[in-house]
């Protein structure tokens, strides 16, 4: 029979539902987190590229991913307009249509070279989900640093995979939902098995990938962390005098029951948001003697997020700070952001859209230095809002011992959209990824502490001010994911690349008679 598979529609059709498949697909996203609907819109998208020539995949590739992020990512135009929405998400869409060409040559180039059932059920599926995630790795890592945002497995924070990613990662729970799709959406075609068999098949990888257990996430001992959420005024456009969210942090600071934090209750650190001690405490005496203060009455170490500058550069800087010894460690955010925390190759962009690139008068440097503190014993991960989406970040704090992970955000220029929900999903597949304790603390919102299992400790409502306080468990698990770190992403998206070279070199082969030979003449 023939196993090339052909359009399953007119190429206006494919166009229609590829641009469907992008809300679809962020419907599966906080805060709807409709996670079933990610699987729905992948189907969507693959079965679009089914069929194609180059051009036609491309441009359904392109239609599907400028469609997702359009919706994805529209919180970036709330204060600064359509231009950064509309380009960022073009850019993605740009990777999505060179994903799609490839992912179109595999479903040309693999039944021609694997014309077998084992070709066609076993080895399509997963290069399939292979290229899907080449084209996450890619986007998430270039340019710029790339944009990690919107991987398909960032939807299932609150699905039955998210327990996965302790086993695989983003990267490979993201490679197993595309392969169960890519398979669910070959079987109808695969008319030589039976009705029957193909709807076991279909029950059983499901049944596998929804089976998984959750990793074994051991702790030892705990830590008692305030967290505080003072919803100053820290967006970008907020009119407000120098210190105001300063003041905001400590207002709320001071409002924490002396019970929950004095005597048996004595907390081990005190943790505020990104961008909270401004002016920077380092060089502001003022701001300095209040830390000291405050750390002094609470018999703790406080980690405060603020603004530094050395050797005329400037960092987006965690501080460590003891009373009477001041910061007595840093850590700079490794990854700014590009076009939010620093303009990239300036000279260049600026006339695009000079009004928006002189918004951004300061350009932050990435840091070099390890983001773990030793907070009075325990070692605590340290993570500045974005770098949440960086694998490698995760994986330089579990090398570094991390007991518990500290992730300080400042969400306010994003008012009340998707976005803190979505980097709130994120953080919670992280500390399900990494086996420890997760403290997301933001300056208006979603703050919550987060345990090793991904189930929540303790909140704080969004935009009101409010802090935790918690006995957070101190993680002790090395998970499989953390062990092989990026390897798995470089292993699944090295098997689609791989097995389309290897289709590639043997697409010339012979299709398989479409008809039974005459018998012989008598």
């Amino acid at each position: 029979m023939q196993t090339v598979p052909r359009a399953p529609f007119p190429l206006w059709l494919a166009v229609l539902l590829a641009a469907a498949a992008g809300p679809v697909l962020d419907a599966g996203f906080p805060d709807k987190d409709w996670w079933p609907l990610t699987f729905v819109g992948i189907a969507m998208v693959l079965l679009a590229q089914r069929g194609r020539r180059a051009g036609p995949a491309f441009l359904i590739g392109w239609v599907a991913g400028e469609a997702f992020y359009l919706v994805h990512v529209s919180w970036t135009a709330l204060y600064l307009g359509p231009v950064p929405w509309v380009a960022l998400s073009t850019l993605e869409a740009l990777f999505w249509g060179v994903g799609g060409i490839l992912i179109t040559l595999a479903y040309r180039w693999v039944p021609r070279s694997f014309p077998t059932l084992l070709g066609r059920l076993g080895l399509l599926p997963v290069i399939v989900g292979g290229l899907w995630v080449l084209r996450e790795y890619v986007t998430g890592n270039w340019p710029y640093g790339g944009f990690s945002w919107g991987r398909v497995a960032e939807s299932q924070s609150q699905s039955p995979l998210a327990p996965m990613v302790a086993w695989i990662g983003i990267s490979g729970v993201s490679f197993v939902m595309v392969w169960l799709v890519a398979l669910l959406v070959e079987l109808p075609g695969a008319l030589d098995v039976r009705a029957v068999q193909r709807w076991l098949l279909a029950g059983v990888a499901v049944a596998l990938v929804f089976a998984i257990p959750a990793w074994p996430a051991t702790t030892d001992g705990t830590t008692r962390i305030a967290a505080v959420q003072g919803n100053g005024p820290a967006g970008y456009f907020d009119d407000a005098p120098v210190g105001a969210v300063f003041a905001s942090q400590v207002a709320e600071t001071l409002r924490i029951p002396s019970s929950q934090v004095s005597g048996a209750n004595k907390v081990d650190m005190v943790v505020w948001p990104e961008g909270s001690a401004l002016p920077d405490p380092t060089r502001d005496p003022d701001n300095a003697a209040i830390l000291d203060a405050l750390s002094r009455k609470f018999g703790a170490p406080f980690v405060v997020g603020t603004i530094t500058s050395r050797d005329d550069r400037f960092y987006n800087t965690s501080l460590q700070w003891v009373a009477g010894h001041g910061a007595v460690d840093y850590y700079d955010k490794k990854h700014p952001v590009p076009f939010g925390e620093y303009v990239p190759d300036r000279a260049f962009w600026r006339p695009f859209a000079p009004a928006l690139i002189d918004l951004i008068g300061r350009d932050y440097t990435p840091g070099t230095r390890d983001n773990v503190f030793d907070v009075g014993g325990v070692r605590a991960g340290i993570s500045i809002c974005f770098d949440i989406v960086d694998d490698q970040l995760l994986t330089d704090m579990m090398n570094g011992g991390a007991q518990v992970i500290l992730a300080q955000t400042n969400n306010a220029d994003f008012g009340e959209t998707d976005e803190n929900q979505q980097q709130l999903a994120i953080a919670r597949l992280r500390a399900i990824e990494a086996g420890r304790s997760l403290v997301n603390i933001s300056t208006v919102g979603s703050s919550q502490i987060i345990g090793p299992d991904g189930r929540t400790i303790s909140s704080i409502p969004p935009f009101k001010p409010g802090h935790m306080v918690a006995d957070v468990p101190l993680g002790t698990t090395t998970t499989p994911a953390t062990l092989l770190s990026r390897g798995i992403e470089f292993l699944v998206a090295g098997l689609g690349l791989f097995g389309l070279a290897a289709a590639f070199t043997g697409r010339r082969s012979p299709l398989p008679a479409t008809r039974r030979p005459l018998p012989p003449r008598r």
